[in-house]
């Protein structure tokens, strides 16, 4: 039997993989932040710290991971955060300082394997260099989040990352996080949106391809992960769909007619002392464009299966409108 330590096994992507690797019976330890989002989430045959890592000193660490195999980093700060000028700094300190820090310690424990949660905002700032997405705060942080965990590992520690795109499902205690999308479309007779697309997995694929990184990645490779590709606007015709709103009319409208608005947007971000980690009017551009991912290129190697992308967002956008009620 592994062993396999996860930070943040109480969040969405934790809680799945943790019950993913319980199912093909490994070892399963975490640290996850207060509180727990619902009673009994994990069985009790998961060791559950409630508590910041980062707060932690070395020997505190070094002693939860004494005896581990693997290292799953299922933590840090996402791209919607909106933190104070520079946003750099901010990513720097929320994503790439606790990874170096903690895939030191994971060596020098004796972890063999250290898979990172990342972004596939970092694969398009490689995909394409003229948006120039490696001079915004979120995706060059991302990108060296990647390397410098690479380096802590090199020769003793092999690690992966896996750049995940949109994420659909649900789990006890916590509220999609495509909550924030329904405002945008409630109550609205025309939506308008940008005319590109995305990527989209499940939680359940997130899991899969995980272990599947685990047990046959390689060193210093970075896995972007995907199953279904989708436009922008069929996405958001879904949404409208849930909502009951059969006449709401999805619109795609031309990127220079969104994108002075957002420019707009980011100077009175700024002027309010704040940054997003990717300009608006940057990620207008990333929205009219198609950010597709092959599922060929990483499903044979990290053997994760096939799913029902449309499905999972139903039962996603269901479980936010049922949140919603409940906390109205």
């Amino acid at each position: 039997m592994k062993n396999v330590f996860i930070l943040g096994g109480t969040g969405l992507l934790g809680y799945h993989t943790v019950r993913e690797l319980l199912k093909r019976e490994y070892k399963v330890s975490t640290v996850a932040l207060p509180p727990m989002p619902a009673p009994e989430l994990l069985p009790p045959e998961v060791e559950c710290h409630l508590g910041d890592i980062n707060e932690m000193t070395d020997e505190q660490i070094l002693d939860i991971l004494a005896g581990q195999d693997m290292f799953i980093y299922a933590a840090g700060a996402d791209e919607r955060m909106v933190p104070e000028i520079p946003a750099t700094h901010f990513f720097y300190e929320a994503n790439v300082l606790p990874t170096q820090r903690l895939a030191r310690l994971a060596r020098i424990a004796g972890v063999k394997k250290f898979v990172i949660y990342g972004s596939y905002f970092a694969h398009f700032a490689e995909e394409w260099p003229e948006l120039n997405l490696k001079k915004q705060a979120y995706p060059r942080t991302r990108l060296l989040q990647e390397e410098i965990a690479f380096m802590e590992g090199e020769g003793q520690m092999d690690v992966m990352s896996l750049r995940l795109p949109y994420i659909f499902g649900t789990m006890p205690g916590r509220t999609p996080l495509w909550a924030m999308f329904l405002p945008q479309i409630q109550g609205k007779e025309i939506v308008p949106v940008l005319g590109g697309g995305t990527a989209m997995v499940t939680v359940q694929q997130v899991a899969e391809a995980t272990i599947g990184a685990l047990e046959y990645g390689r060193h210093g490779e970075h896995y972007a992960i995907s199953d279904t590709n989708m436009k922008h606007k069929d996405f958001f015709q879904m949404i409208a769909d849930e909502l009951g709103q059969k006449e709401t009319i999805v619109q795609v409208v031309p990127l220079e007619q969104m994108k002075p608005a957002l420019a707009q947007y980011d100077e009175k971000t700024a002027a309010e002392g704040k940054e997003h980690g990717i300009h608006q009017a940057v990620t207008a551009e990333i929205q009219n464009r198609d950010a597709y991912i092959d599922p060929n290129d990483t499903m044979p190697l990290l053997k994760y299966n096939k799913a029902d992308i449309r499905q999972a967002i139903v039962e996603t956008i269901k479980r936010c409108l049922e949140d919603t009620k409940i906390n109205m």
